[in-house]
């Protein structure tokens, strides 16, 4: 019974995910879906297709601007 309750408690202490990260990774799907959404520096490269690469982009430019996502994972 503790264990229920600690457990709720911790999930509702905050999101992994601040709202305006979200905002930023909507904007990237839908740029994604226009084609306009590119990848590599300075968006040389193709257009991106993966949806996960364009989560991934939102969630970068997100950090870059200050929103709270939690660090890079690494591979």
């Amino acid at each position: 019974m503790a264990t229920t309750k600690k457990r709720a408690t911790k999930q509702a202490s905050g999101r992994r995910y601040g709202p305006a990260a979200g905002k930023s990774v909507e904007a990237a799907m839908k740029r994604m879906e226009k084609g306009t959404l590119r990848s590599g520096k300075g968006g040389k490269a193709g257009a991106v297709k993966s949806r996960a690469q364009a989560i991934a982009i939102g969630l970068s430019e997100a950090r870059k601007k200050g929103a709270k996502v939690p660090r890079k994972r690494s591979s």
